[in-house]
C-alpha cells in the first residue's frame, strides 16, 4: 500500500510539473510576442526617412540659438511678442492703410517735440535734463552683414548660372516652376502681406511639424514616391523626345 501512495505521489508531481511547465512556456511566448510588438514601433520609426533627408534635430537645422528657440516658441513670451508686433505692423500699414513714410516721420515729430519741451521745461521745475543717448553706428557688425549678404549674392549668381547652362533640366523646370508660383502670389497680395505671412509660417510650421514629426515625414515619403512616379511617366514620354546637344566640352586639336 505504501508502495502504492508513493506511485501516486510521483504521477500527481509530473502532472503538476507538466502544467507548469506549459504555462511557463505560454507566458515566454507571450512575452516574446509582446516585446516583437514593442519592436516594431521603433522599427517603424527608423523605417521613416526623414523630410529633406535630414539627420539632425529640427532645432539645430534652423540655426541653433535664439532664432531657433524663438521659431520653435522655447521662450513663449518672446515668440508671442514677436509675432504680435508683426501682426500690429501688418494690421497698421496694411490694413489700415497707414504710409510707412508718413509714420516715420509722425513719430520723429512726436519724439523731437518732447524732447525738445522737456529741455526747456526743466529750468523752470529746476528739474536735471532728460538723458539723451548718443547712437551711433559700429563699424564691425556692418561690415560683416555686407560681406555675409555678398557671400550669399554671389552664391546665388552662381547657381543661376549653373541653371541656365541647360546641363541640368530637372533642376530648371524646378526653378521655374518655383519663380511662376511666386510670381502668382505676388499678384494676389502686396509685398507687406507676403512679407507678414511669410513670417506667420516661420512661427507656425515649425512648431507643428516638431509635434507631428512622424506623421508628417510618413506622408511627405509617400508624396515624394508617387511624385517620383509621376516625373519618371513625364520624363519617358515628354522630356527623353526632346533633342538635346553634346554635354562634353569638344576636344580641340
Amino acid at each position: 500500500m505504501a508502495d502504492h501512495d508513493r506511485e501516486d505521489e510521483k504521477k500527481h508531481e509530473s502532472l503538476m510539473d507538466k502544467i507548469s511547465d506549459k504555462i511557463h512556456g505560454h507566458g515566454s511566448s507571450s512575452s516574446s510576442s509582446s516585446e516583437s510588438e514593442d519592436e516594431k514601433p521603433s522599427s517603424f520609426k527608423a523605417k521613416v526617412n526623414r523630410l529633406f533627408g535630414r539627420e539632425k534635430p529640427l532645432h539645430r537645422v534652423l540655426g541653433g540659438g535664439k532664432p531657433a528657440d524663438v521659431f520653435l516658441w522655447r521662450d513663449k513670451k518672446v515668440s508671442a511678442g514677436l509675432l504680435g508686433g508683426a501682426t500690429a505692423l501688418w494690421v497698421f500699414f496694411d490694413v489700415l492703410e497707414y504710409n510707412l513714410i508718413t509714420f516715420v516721420c509722425h513719430s520723429l515729430i512726436l519724439v523731437l517735440a518732447v524732447l525738445f519741451l522737456w529741455s526747456n521745461a526743466t529750468t523752470f521745475i529746476k528739474k536735471s535734463p532728460p538723458r539723451i543717448p548718443e547712437v551711433c553706428i559700429p563699424e564691425k557688425p556692418v561690415t560683416q552683414f555686407v560681406s555675409a549678404l555678398r557671400i550669399e549674392l554671389n552664391q546665388a549668381f552662381a547657381a543661376l548660372r549653373d541653371i541656365s547652362s541647360g546641363r541640368d533640366l530637372k533642376k530648371f523646370l524646378s526653378v521655374i516652376a518655383g519663380l511662376w508660383a511666386l510670381s502668382f502670389v505676388g499678384s494676389c497680395c502686396d509685398f507687406l502681406t507676403l512679407l507678414y505671412t511669410i513670417t506667420v509660417l516661420l512661427f507656425t510650421v515649425p512648431i507643428f511639424y516638431e509635434k507631428y514629426e512622424d506623421q508628417v515625414d510618413s506622408f511627405a515619403e509617400k508624396a515624394v514616391a508617387e511624385l517620383k512616379k509621376q516625373y519618371a511617366v513625364f520624363d519617358a514620354k515628354v522630356l527623353s523626345k526632346i533633342p538635346r546637344g553634346p554635354l562634353k566640352d569638344k576636344k580641340w586639336a
